[in-house]
């Protein structure tokens, strides 16, 4: 009788501890569920007015028209940085240029194929934000372009966060939208495309048609980038997941398919040829083929758009939209024709206004006010304290400030930079502060020591263009400027990197 009443009890015992896992386990399923997915589209060197919600009025955009519609437009939101591999860690650790791991574009190996060793990879250990949704329970995926190791490295996306993974790791490789290959989950991935030299300059008087047409592939990088993007929204369909989309578009070479090529041709009749004298392939129409670039960047956001409704996962999914730094100056693309700045001053390379501030666009359906806009003063670095505040993470020690609050539309609870703090060690060595309406720049701080370069000073509310130096009247800003510096600062851990101590310059 009494081993009777023990089996009774332990079967009793372990119906309770079954429902209690299955309570449990509905519990986690639900929570998940509440969860977003979040789509993360990231450009590579699109120009702040280089997309119609920006102002851009020669090259169509009406997919991001469509996101601006229904979303919400950030007017004064910056990169973490004006060139591409540091931009893309800054973003994804949540650090800004004082105290980032990676400061500038580290390059190692070459261009061909056999030489292949991509930038200097992220460390083992780094927090990172795809990291950080896996322990809040998403699925997590990159395809695009990596700048931030190889796959035998430590940097490889495997390494860092995400889940599953297929594009350029090598951003020499990106050079070429006809790659022989792309990688994925760390194999890599052939594609139908021979070996192309886009560095190879044309001879302007002996060009032939046929000499163009040797920089065109069959298999367009893009194509194949967003076909493994619609599938991972397919495959996690039930989420949550965080895709993070870092296209190559538009950084030349200036290539794109012919029948987004073709509408633009009438628009810009007389186009002079780009015979790749400033690097990177030749065309026969940069300017219709630099649009094309933006237009195809557009239909893929599109694609993305319509994947995640015909999923019915429009009111449960976060799309940002954004981009690295601003418009490049060389491979034969014309920021002046385009405006592609919007009349701000720099390009990519500078942390002038026009190489730092970047469109930023973003839709949550039911959840972000449509047709809504901020002058909020916002940074790519504070996604990671963004997306903490979502889900609720720990956000690490990063630098940024969550602007959750301002998408939600509670700006008595959104919380301010006291300055935006930028440090970038190439060309020449450069420093910017932003403090409200007040930026403070500095540049060749490396060819001429960070005490001997002298600061500028620009009321951007007065001064977009930062055309006015300002910095014999504010003397009381310089020191405070300085003041920052001397706190933000993290001694770099190469010497290529170092802006501050003069002992370190090339």
């Amino acid at each position: 009788m009494d081993s009777v009443k023990k089996i009774t009890t332990l079967i009793g015992t372990l119906s309770i501890m079954w429902n209690i896992a299955l309570i449990a386990q509905e519990t986690k399923e639900n929570h998940k569920q509440k969860l977003p997915n979040i789509i993360y589209i990231y450009a590579d060197d699109l120009g702040y007015g280089e997309i119609e919600p920006y102002g851009q009025h020669q090259i169509r955009t009406p997919h991001l028209n469509r996101l601006r519609e229904e979303g919400m437009k950030f007017t004064d939101h910056y990169t973490s940085m004006p060139v591409c591999a540091p931009a893309r860690c800054m973003l994804l650790t949540g650090k800004h240029g004082g105290h980032s791991y990676i400061r500038g574009n580290y390059e190692m190996g070459g261009f061909a194929d056999s030489l292949e060793a991509g930038q200097m990879p992220l460390p083992e250990g780094m927090y990172t934000l795809p990291k950080m949704l896996k322990n809040a329970g998403y699925t997590t995926g990159m395809f695009g372009k990596w700048g931030l190791g190889m796959h035998n490295t430590t940097g490889s996306p495997l390494k860092q966060g995400f889940d599953a993974y297929a594009g350029i790791l090598d951003q020499k490789q990106a050079h070429n939208f006809y790659p022989t290959h792309l990688w994925l989950n760390d194999e890599p991935l052939k594609l139908n495309n021979p070996v192309i030299d886009v560095h190879r300059q044309l001879d302007s008087t002996l060009a032939t048609d046929k000499d163009f047409d040797a920089y065109i592939g069959l298999e367009y990088v893009g194509d194949v980038m967003t076909k493994h993007a619609l599938a991972f929204i397919e495959e996690n369909r039930e989420g949550p997941f965080f895709l993070y989309l870092p296209f190559p578009q538009p950084h030349v070479s200036l290539q794109a398919p012919q029948q987004y090529i073709d509408p633009y041709r009438a628009d810009f009749g007389g186009e002079k040829p780009y015979y790749g004298q400033r690097g990177y392939a030749p065309t026969k129409h940069p300017l219709s083929t630099y649009a094309a670039m933006i237009t195809y960047l557009d239909a893929q956001v599109g694609k993305v758009l319509e994947k995640v409704s015909a999923l019915g996962l429009d009111e449960n999914t976060i799309i940002m939209f954004s981009s690295d730094n601003g418009t490049t100056f060389n491979g034969g693309v014309q920021p002046a024709f385009f405006n592609s700045v919007s009349g701000l001053r720099g390009l990519k390379m500078d942390v002038f206004e026009g190489g730092i501030r970047v469109p930023f666009l973003v839709r949550w359906t039911g959840k972000i006010k449509a047709g809504s806009t901020t002058e909020l003063p916002s940074v790519q670095y504070d996604l990671m304290a963004t997306l903490a505040d979502l889900t609720n993470q720990n956000p690490g020690n990063t630098d940024g400030i969550s602007f959750l609050p301002t998408l939600l539309g509670n700006a008595v609870a959104q919380k301010e930079h006291a300055y935006i703090y930028w440090e970038y060690p190439e060309k020449g060595g450069q420093v910017a502060i932003r403090m409200g309406k007040w930026k403070g720049v500095k540049v060749d701080v490396r060819r001429q020591t960070y005490k001997n370069a002298p600061w500028m000073l620009f009321n951007l509310e007065r001064d977009r263009n930062e055309t006015y130096n300002l910095a014999n009247d504010y003397p009381e800003l310089i020191q405070k400027f300085n003041e920052i510096v001397k706190k933000e600062h993290q001694p770099a851990h190469i010497n290529e990197w170092e802006i501050i101590n003069p002992k370190f310059r090339k």
